[in-house]
């Protein structure tokens, strides 16, 4: 709920990111990174789990893999762009 506070957006909506049934943009990306003081790809880091993680560490949920693949296609597809203004 603070998240959702914290980059005024509905609560229903990070849920529905969470669930991977809404994908945020790029922006809403970076605010909800900034809020949380990370890296953006952090988000979509794949940390192996172990029983010595800090709670801080528990915090950040991993993104579900249709947002991974979705991400993924517009980062291919601004790169596409920019090597063929090259």
């Amino acid at each position: 709920m603070k998240l959702a506070d914290y980059c005024n957006i509905s609560p229903g909506y990070i849920g529905e990111i969470e669930s991977g049934r809404k994908f945020p943009s790029t922006d809403m990306i970076e605010k909800i990174a900034d809020v949380l003081r990370i890296e953006p790809y952090h988000l979509f880091k794949n940390k192996p789990k172990t029983s010595s993680d800090s709670e801080n560490e528990k915090v950040y949920p991993l993104l579900p893999n249709s947002m991974k693949i979705e991400i993924k296609k517009q980062i291919d597809s601004s790169i596409s762009q920019i090597l063929d203004n090259y």
